[in-house]
């Protein structure tokens, strides 16, 4: 079979994605604040952008200059004859005689400060961030008088502690570290174990309990033994099986829950770094009168225009700043036009979504959770005609602010389920249903996941026992058994 070449004519239709689209579905998808890092990085790197605020004050100010200086530059106004001329009054200003002021004040050894009490920031107040609990214990193996060799071994576990407190290595991988004298290690897990907060490196749950009780100096053998050879019972709160198991009543056992449940399972956690991440809606609803009225959140985005200045230089032509330059600008020139207008067509689509979502969920703004509507992407594509990817990018990681507080965007759309009053009720709506009845449960008869369906069903909400479980399990509720509270 021989090769040879051919050449053949197709014809076909592709999605090309060019750089003004890419560059608008990224835009599109980006948060407020990543939004306002990248307008303010193209803004350093093309300098045909330019901010129109910062320009305008410009003008603003440079016209009031203008206006200053004419106005000092007008003739003053001739007298009237006939008028004496007016005595010009002497400013105080000008009576005092400031070099023999400041002659006397450097001769002089006195210094009218030096009595002044100057306000100075307290140290604590100018920390960037607060100790962390690696630095917290750091400190005290720091204060202590181990020797070297226990310090580098209490160091080494230091490191290997989470920010809940526990240690996450063992005895073999301490070893494995290179530390392989058993009593040397030993210490300083005693010594580490003996620092501030009380449960600090512990190896487990019930071991870090064991330590607060020894540093609490409570002495009572019935919860070390609950601790260290019934804890699955316990932690079933299995008591009467418990109380069976330890030989004792249940008072006692009541007294050992109520000890165990005062001590701190996490003892780290008071050292977190973490700090309050404030969100910033990128939308607000407002509700004037009978209308709910959305306005786009702005505030920190630079408003970017064309310089004037530059397009000046390419209306003249190549001739007058040269091709090189020319090139270089009308390709900065496209860059700039392209990201105002994905920049604006973003703020278009973001408006026309908050807009459809404030007339699907009217109900929720005007009466509350409870008449919240099911709601999925596909209603509000078909609604201002996109696609559903464009309104999936519109919601993501982006903020509503409305009379009902702060929301996700993706937080009204969900799925629903079907009642007898032949409109469907939203998951979220269910699951505020299913909290309601949990927190207002008897706490020694806690409702069932098939009592609580029943209720529901009883409301005219068709729900499975297993939804029930899931949307349960969702809200982070435990289970009936879990609830129950035998004391």
């Amino acid at each position: 079979m021989g090769l040879e070449q051919k050449l053949n004519l197709r014809l076909s239709q592709r999605l090309v994605m060019t750089p003004s689209l890419q560059q608008a579905i990224k835009l599109l998808q980006m948060s407020k604040l990543e939004l306002e890092e990248v307008l303010n990085q193209e803004m350093v790197e093309n300098p045909i952008l330019e901010e129109e605020q910062e320009d305008a004050a410009a003008e603003a100010e440079a016209e009031r200059v203008e206006a200053v200086a004419k106005e000092e530059a007008a003739p003053a106004p001739a007298e009237a004859p006939g008028e004496a001329p007016a005595e010009k009054e002497r400013d105080s200003f000008d009576e005092i005689d400031f070099d023999s002021y400041f002659e006397d004040y450097l001769d002089s050894s006195y210094n009218p400060r030096q009595y002044e009490e100057t306000e100075q920031v307290p140290l604590e107040n100018i920390l960037s961030r607060p100790p962390g609990l690696q630095e917290y214990l750091s400190w005290q193996i720091s204060m202590s008088d181990a020797s070297p060799e226990i310090r580098e071994i209490g160091t080494y576990l230091i490191g290997n502690i989470d920010e809940d407190g526990y240690l996450r290595v063992t005895r073999d991988e301490i070893r494995a570290g290179g530390y392989e004298n058993d009593e040397d290690v030993e210490k300083a897990l005693a010594m580490v174990r003996a620092f501030d907060p009380p449960g600090i490196c512990a190896f487990d749950l019930p071991d870090c309990l064991r330590l607060q009780i020894r540093a609490l100096g409570i002495e009572n053998p019935l919860i070390d033994k609950v601790i260290t050879e019934h804890w699955s019972e316990f932690l079933n709160r299995q008591f009467p099986q418990l109380a069976r198991s330890v030989g004792v009543g249940m008072s006692e056992i009541q007294a050992v829950v109520e000890v165990i449940k005062n001590l701190e399972p996490k003892p780290g956690r008071k050292y977190s770094n973490e700090r309050t991440i404030y969100v910033e809606p990128d939308v607000a609803v407002r509700k004037i009168g009978d209308e709910y009225v959305i306005q786009l959140n702005e505030d920190g985005l630079p408003k970017l225009r064309i310089s004037s200045s530059y397009r000046k230089m390419l209306r003249g032509g190549n001739g007058a700043i040269g091709e090189e330059a020319a090139t270089y600008l009308k390709d900065k020139m496209r860059s700039a036009v392209w990201l105002i207008k994905s920049l604006d067509q973003r703020q278009r689509t973001i408006y026309k979504v908050a807009d459809s979502i404030v007339r699907h969920q009217r109900g929720f703004l005007d009466h509350g959770i409870e008449h919240l509507r099911p709601l999925v992407l596909r209603d509000v594509a078909n609604d201002i005609g996109m696609h559903e990817s464009t309104v999936s990018r519109v919601v993501s990681n982006k903020y509503i602010h409305t009379p009902r507080g702060l929301f996700p965007m993706k937080y009204f759309f969900h799925s629903g389920i079907d009642s007898t009053t032949g409109n469907d009720v939203s998951s979220v709506s269910i699951k505020n249903k299913i909290s309601r009845l949990i927190a207002d449960e008897d706490a020694k008869r806690p409702h069932s996941d098939a009592r609580i369906m029943q209720r529901l069903r009883a409301e005219g909400i068709q729900i499975a026992r297993r939804t029930v479980a899931k949307y349960r399990e969702e809200l982070r509720i435990p289970s009936s058994s879990q609830r129950k509270q035998t004391f």
